[in-house]
């Protein structure tokens, strides 16, 4: 009987000690609690710091609306009546000429080699024109594009020659060395082998691309009108946007010689 009444003592003990322990880090932390909200109440706030703007910032870069990306000592060119889309990507060694247009998505990287579009010629939508530092068959690397020429949408060219008066179909594809010869087509979603010539006054189509037929003398005369025809268009687009060209680089220089602020 005395051993159970000393065995209940001792948990009663036990079960109390505890309570007390659970019920001052029960205070404790509510005091924690209140004298942080309290401290948090009492403290000023930080003083705002004041946002002044540089007197050298532009007030609208309109420099940012299109991706124009110099490499080293090449900084691509761009004609005063050339239109160029907004998120068209020009690199390095990129010169568009006269009356020339590059329509959305496209991009041409001259950062191995040259790239010209020529006079009233097209690049249209989504096109990749690229070239390599050398050609395996000899013929100069870069990419020359002459004028009065139409490059349909989706092309990939690389390193290719495409002489006055062409038309390329859309999707089409034309590697390194590949030259088009003046009055010439290309149907689209052909792909023009490395090397490749197609002759002056021929159609052609196929992956590989192959001969189909000589062109009329019609349908020659109806290539460079093509051509005036989207640089018709591309004048309506132009209108909507800033004179994007290069010469305003030359407005600025001298501008900061005057020591006129910009």
């Amino acid at each position: 009987m005395a051993s159970s009444l000393a065995r209940l003592s001792r948990k009663t003990l036990t079960l109390t000690t505890a309570i007390t322990t659970t019920s001052h880090h029960l205070l404790r932390r509510t005091f924690t609690t209140e004298a942080a909200a309290v401290a948090t109440q009492s403290a000023p706030p930080p003083p705002s710091l004041p946002i002044t703007e540089s007197p050298d910032r532009v007030k609208w870069d309109y420099r940012g609306q299109r991706q124009i990306i110099p490499l080293g000592q090449w900084l691509p060119k761009i004609a005063v009546d050339a239109y160029v889309a907004p998120n068209v990507v020009l690199a390095g060694q990129v010169n568009v000429l006269d009356g020339s247009s590059v329509w959305n998505g496209a991009v041409l990287r001259g950062d191995l080699n040259k790239i010209t579009v020529g006079f009233c010629s097209n690049v249209q939508e989504k096109c990749v024109v690229h070239a390599a530092w050398s050609s395996p068959t000899g013929l100069p690397a870069e990419t020359m594009i002459e004028r009065f020429v139409t490059v349909g949408a989706y092309c990939l060219l690389r390193s290719c020659t495409i002489e006055p008066e062409c038309i390329i179909g859309q999707h089409s594809i034309l590697m390194e060395g590949s030259l088009v010869e003046t009055h010439s087509i290309l149907e689209a979603g052909s792909v023009l082998p490395p090397g490749r010539r197609i002759p002056s006054g021929e159609l052609w189509a196929g992956n590989p691309a192959r001969f189909v037929r000589k062109l009329t003398h019609e349908e020659t005369l109806e290539i460079p009108k093509l051509a005036v025809a989207i640089n018709d268009l591309s004048k309506e687009y132009f209108n909507e946007y800033l004179p994007y060209s290069t010469v305003y680089l030359e407005v600025e220089k001298m501008m900061k010689s005057h020591g006129i602020s910009i």
